[in-house]
């Protein structure tokens, strides 16, 4: 499994972004897959994770009603959707894969030692 971000950027506060990652290998029915940002200084946290049911979607309170994660199976495309963003979304940000929790699990984590695939990430900046 190999995971590529793509679509960050500068962006006003207020505005949208949509980043997406593309993955490569086993279909996405086999792991748990989502995003989490690092800002400076901070330490990584998660965003938003998804199940490799797709069933089980969580959310960062910091995010709920801003944010969306979505995937594409058949593209292998996952993506999160920042609506009104602020400057405190500005972080890099990563989309990572859990692939221990097996085919079509409804168990999803936030926590970020569980993920053991990562992409390289992408930055988003949010400022006026």
């Amino acid at each position: 499994l190999q995971l590529v971000e793509s679509g960050g950027g500068l962006v006003q506060p207020g505005g949208s972004l949509r980043l997406s990652c593309a993955a490569s290998g086993d279909p996405m029915d086999y792991y748990a897959i989502g995003w989490f940002r690092q800002a400076p200084g901070k330490e990584r946290e998660a965003v938003s994770c998804m199940s490799s049911s797709a069933k089980i979607i969580k959310y960062a309170d910091s995010v709920k009603g801003r944010f969306t994660i979505s995937r594409d199976r058949a593209e292998k495309m996952l993506y999160l959707q920042m609506n009104n963003l602020k400057p405190e979304d500005t972080a890099i940000y990563y989309c990572a894969g859990d692939t221990s929790t097996g085919y079509m699990s409804n168990y999803v984590s936030m926590n970020s030692g569980e993920y053991n695939i990562w992409g390289q990430g992408s930055q988003v900046t949010v400022s006026s």
